[in-house]
């Protein structure tokens, strides 16, 4: 057999291993968790939604649509050898993963906190991983399967580009394919750290005692441990701890007593303005003095390694500050505009001036045009910009409005809370068709002007709605029937269709679209296709 056909088996036999997985989880836990929520004996009904988030849907499309036309390929491997471009179809599905990796921690949470809660829910559980499909592993095992999938897609299709002959038909799309599963996996990688980064950063919280004024999502931990503080009225030494993190140190004393916190904090420096050097003291050998608004202290480390360890981490901490500080003064005062832009030391002090929204086109931060659909206009609070909802999905606390939580631009959020927003700018042009709506309208299953309305079911926008046939199970979304580019577009695989009563909706978790049709012909039209969609009948 060919390298590459030995590749592409295993990745069926791995599919076909993980369905059966996907299956245990959503059609036996899930489905058993949930009955018996509902006689109202064990858990509520909404913490086993909680628990399993969006697994229906991710076990429907591998079930439904992957597997199958993975099976389908492979068996006609001799007639047309490539596996590509059905890989290619499974990328843009992916970004379901990201709701599933991101709930996974406070789902093994709910899990452990429910089963001590409610014995009849953990005999629930116990029952099922004794069963032979379960092979001794338990639901949290189990669970952490989806999490692990697409890194290991992204392995098997690199040995199998590797592997491919250089005129192989296939290759063109598999290294395709490969970068969109790459992109794919960066983003789940990320959604992995950050929630790791927020696990650890609540633990250190808790060593602290939760203190108000410390506990904040956006810190980022650089370095902790013990040190010794030189004291400067009697020539001594004190053991102290210190904790560093992207925007502040934390100088604590250890309690005598640990009950609840292990730490007191005595002093917070602010790392804006801080500054680090060694000291050449002979009676107290490996010291720095850590300079900063609030206060000023001489440190003795244990040895010269941990004091460069120290000064280092202070270093980089002060360097990464001070480049946010002047990214984000290029990005005020860069841009061509004749709008006054507030001083920097004025962001979040002073109401800014509102730029009016018919001066602007376009986003004043990422460019791209603003239209009535899926690119509405926002204004920052903090300088005043007119941006694009994804530029402006970010809340700061500005002072002039009494330190209340307000929307903010990104470069606004990184100046005002010290966070570094790393941007996944492989999102930006995802799912968008890129052929004319005229064109794929000529051969596409259905197409007509829909009412897209807003959350509140009121007001709402017109556009053109197609469901290609070359892309069934994708809703595309035009402005208008000319355009030459869609909007955006909507995976339908794993979505309920329901008709509450005139409009009809599009669900799938928290995300809910409403539409409104011209006749009630052409609404039963529209439902029939996308219930088809959603179940992956292509």
């Amino acid at each position: 057999e060919p390298e590459e056909k030995k590749i592409a088996l295993e990745l069926l036999e791995t599919e076909q291993a993980y369905v059966n997985r996907l299956h245990l989880l959503d059609q036996v836990f899930y489905t058993e968790l949930m009955r018996e929520a509902k006689t109202g004996k064990t858990v509520p009904e909404e913490v086993v939604k909680m628990i399993f988030s969006n697994i229906s849907s991710i076990y429907q499309f591998h079930a439904n649509f992957f597997l199958p036309e993975l099976r389908k390929r492979m068996e006609d491997w001799n007639r047309n050898p490539r596996i590509g471009d059905v890989i290619q179809k499974l990328a843009p599905f992916l970004k379901m993963y990201g709701e599933y990796v991101k709930n996974f921690d406070k789902a093994v949470e709910l899990i452990t906190v429910w089963s001590e809660k409610s014995p009849p829910f953990q005999e629930v559980i116990a029952d099922i991983q004794k069963r032979k499909v379960c092979a001794n592993l338990t639901l949290q095992h189990h669970m952490l399967e989806p999490v692990q999938r697409i890194p290991r897609y992204e392995l098997l299709l690199k040995d199998y580009v590797r592997k491919l002959p250089p005129k192989s038909p296939d290759r063109g799309d598999a290294e395709k394919a490969l970068e969109m599963i790459f992109m794919v996996a960066k983003h789940s990688n990320a959604a992995i750290a950050e929630m790791e980064r927020l696990q650890n950063l609540w633990v250190v919280y808790q060593r602290l005692g939760l203190e108000n004024d410390i506990v904040d999502p956006s810190n980022e931990l650089i370095k902790e441990g013990p040190i010794q503080k030189i004291s400067t009225r009697n020539n001594s030494t004190s053991e102290k701890y210190l904790f560093l993190f992207n925007n502040m140190l934390l100088y604590c004393v250890p309690k005598v007593i640990q009950v609840g916190a292990e730490f007191q904090v005595h002093h917070r420096i602010d790392v804006d303005g801080m500054k680090v050097r060694e000291l050449n003291d002979t009676e107290f050998p490996h010291t720095f003095l850590v300079s900063g608004k609030q206060r000023t202290l001489e440190l003795q480390a244990r040895s010269g390694e941990e004091m460069d360890a120290w000064i280092k981490a202070f270093q980089d901490a002060i360097d990464r500050k001070e480049k946010r500080s002047e990214t984000f003064k290029t990005a005020v005062h860069g841009l061509d505009t004749d709008t006054p832009a507030l001083k920097t030391e004025e962001l979040g002090r002073r109401a800014p001036q509102w730029v009016r929204d018919n001066l602007v086109t376009m986003c004043m931060r990422c460019k791209e045009p603003f239209n009535a659909i899926t690119r509405r206009r926002h204004h920052c609070r903090a300088c005043g910009y007119v941006v694009c909802a994804r530029c402006s999905d970010y809340k700061a606390e500005l002072q002039y409005d009494g330190n209340r939580l307000s929307r903010v631009c990104q470069e606004c959020y990184v100046f005002l809370t010290g966070h570094v927003v790393v941007e996944d700018r492989e999102e930006k042009h995802k799912g968008i068709l890129e052929k004319g709506a005229a064109e794929v309208s000529s051969r596409s299953l259905l197409c007509s002007s829909l009412q897209l309305l807003d959350k509140n079911g009121k007001g709402g926008t017109r556009g053109w709605f197609v469901i290609p046939q070359d892309d069934p199970l994708v809703l595309y979304v035009y402005a208008a029937p000319q355009d030459v580019r869609a909007h955006t577009s909507i995976p339908l695989l794993g979505y309920q269709v329901r008709d509450p009563r005139h409009p009809f909706q599009l669900a799938q978790s928290r995300q809910v679209y409403t539409f409104v049709a011209d006749t009630a012909e052409l609404k039963q039209r529209w439902m029939r296709a996308m219930t088809r969609a959603a179940m992956g009948i292509t």
